[in-house]
C-alpha cells in the first residue's frame, strides 16, 4: 500500500507540458534511461600465431624432489637435462609430452651444474660431493668420476672445439683450484691455482682461453697454453655467479653477479676499449645466497636472459639493452636459463623444484566475428 500511495502522489505532482496539473489517473510517459537499452554482445575470435613446435606456448615440468640448480638443452635441441639438490640428473624430451626418459645418479650430494658434450652423447656434472662426473647420455652409465678437489665443486666447463669422443673439462671449486681433465685419463692433466673459491667457468670457442669468476668480483682470462692470466675483467661489485660466451661469433662474454647486473664484455683479441665493457643490463635482482644464477646467450647473439630472486626470467635485447620480456610463473629463485639452439624457446629452472619451457615471439590476432 505504501508503494502505491507514493506512486499516486508522484503522479499528482507531475505537470503536463502546458503547466496544468493532470488528473490523478493520468499516465505519465517516463523518459528512456541507459538501463532500458538492449545489451549488445559481440563475438571476438582470437588466433595465436605460434613460433615453436612446443605442445603449448608454456609448459611446466615437475619431477625433481629438491631445488633445481641447472638445466641445459642438448646440441640438437631435441632433449634437455636438469640437476637438483635431490642428487639426480633428469633427461627430458623437448617436444611432444616432454617425457622424462632417463634418470642419472652419478653423485652423492647436490648436483650444481650439468653440461652436454659437443656431440650430445655424454653429460658432465659438478657436485657438492667434491667430485666431477662424466656420464653416458644414452645408456646412463657413469664413465668417469674425478675426485681430486678438496671442497665443493661449483662449476664445470667443456671445450667447444670438438675433438672426437675426447672431452676436455675444467672444474672450479671452493678449494681455489681450477682442475683440467682429459676423458682419456684418470687424473687431472692441468691445474690453475687462484686461492679463492671459483664460482663460474667458461671456455672461449677456440678452447685456448678459459674464463673464471670468483668471490673477489672479478673475471680472469687464462691462457691455457701458458697457465697465465692474460687479463682481468673488473666491473662487478659482488660475486660472479655465471658466465657464457656468445655461441655464434665468440666475440662477447656475459657475466652475472650478485650485484644484480649482467655485463656484456668484448673479448676480441684486439679490443680498443680498455675496460672491455660493452653494455650493462639491469632488471634481474640477485641476492647473495646459496644459488649461483647463470645467464644465457641466444644462439644468434641478439638476446640474453637471466633468472633472478624475483622469481622471474628477464630477457634483454643485446643491442638496445631494453628489457623485452619479464616472464613470471616460478615460485622461487630462477637459478638458470637456457635458449634453445634452433627455435625461440627458453628453458628455466628454479628452487621451487619446477622448470618451464616458454615460447618467445608468438603473437595473438583478434578479429570480430
Amino acid at each position: 500500500m505504501d508503494a502505491k500511495r507514493k506512486a499516486i502522489y508522484s503522479d499528482q505532482q507531475a505537470y503536463t507540458p502546458n503547466g496544468s496539473m493532470p488528473p490523478a489517473s493520468a499516465l505519465i510517459k517516463r523518459a528512456k534511461t541507459e538501463q532500458d537499452e538492449p545489451v549488445r554482445t559481440q563475438t571476438v575470435s582470437v588466433t595465436v600465431n605460434r613460433s615453436s613446435d612446443l605442445l603449448a606456448p608454456n609448459v611446466q615440468l615437475t619431477g625433481h624432489q629438491g631445488e633445481i640448480f641447472s638445466c641445459k638443452f642438448s646440441p640438437s635441441g631435441e632433449n634437455f637435462i636438469s640437476s637438483s639438490m635431490d642428487r639426480t640428473i633428469l633427461l627430458w624430451k623437448t617436444f611432444g609430452e616432454c617425457k622424462n626418459y632417463g634418470v642419472l645418479k652419478p653423485h652423492n650430494n647436490a648436483i650444481l651444474q650439468v653440461l652436454w658434450s659437443q656431440d650430445g652423447e655424454r653429460i658432465c656434472s659438478a657436485s657438492a660431493d667434491k667430485t666431477v662426473a662424466l656420464s653416458d647420455a644414452v645408456s646412463g652409465a657413469r664413465i668417469k668420476k674425478y675426485k681430486e678437489h678438496t671442497s665443493i665443486v661449483n662449476c664445470v666447463a667443456m671445450q667447444h672445439k670438438y675433438t672426437g669422443e675426447t672431452d676436455i673439462i675444467a672444474s672450479g671449486s671452493d678449494d681455489g683450484y681450477v682442475l683440467v681433465w682429459d676423458s682419456r685419463h684418470k687424473k687431472s692433466t692441468n691445474h690453475l691455482e687462484y686461492k679463492l673459491p671459483i664460482t663460474a667457468l667458461y671456455y672461449n670457442l677456440s678452447g685456448d682461453i678459459l674464463f673464471s669468476g670468483s668471490v673477489d668480483n672479478t673475471i680472469n682470462a687464462w691462457d691455457m697454453r701458458k697457465n697465465e692470466i692474460l687479463y682481468t675483467l673488473s666491473g662487478h661489485t659482488d660475486t660472479i655467479t655465471g658466465l657464457e660466451v656468445g655461441p655464434k661469433t665468440g666475440d662477447y662474454l656475459i657475466s652475472a653477479s650478485d650485484d644484480s647486473s649482467i655485463i656484456l664484455w668484448d673479448i676480441r683479441p684486439f679490443c680498443s676499449n680498455p675496460t672491455r665493457v660493452t653494455n650493462i643490463f639491469y632488471g634481474a635482482p640477485h641476492t647473495a645466497g646459496n644459488s649461483l644464477i647463470r645467464p644465457s646467450f641466444s644462439k644468434d647473439e641478439s638476446r640474453i636472459a637471466s633468472g633472478g630472486t624475483d622469481r622471474c626470467v628477464s630477457v634483454w635485447d643485446i643491442n638496445t639493452t631494453n628489457l623485452t620480456y619479464k616472464l613470471p610463473g616460478h615460485k622461487g629463485t630462477v637459478n638458470q636459463v637456457d635458449f634453445h639452439p634452433n627455435q625461440p624457446i627458453l628453458l628455466s629452472a628454479s628452487t621451487d623444484k619446477t622448470m618451464f619451457l616458454g615460447e618467445l615471439d608468438s603473437t595473438a590476432t583478434m578479429q570480430k566475428v
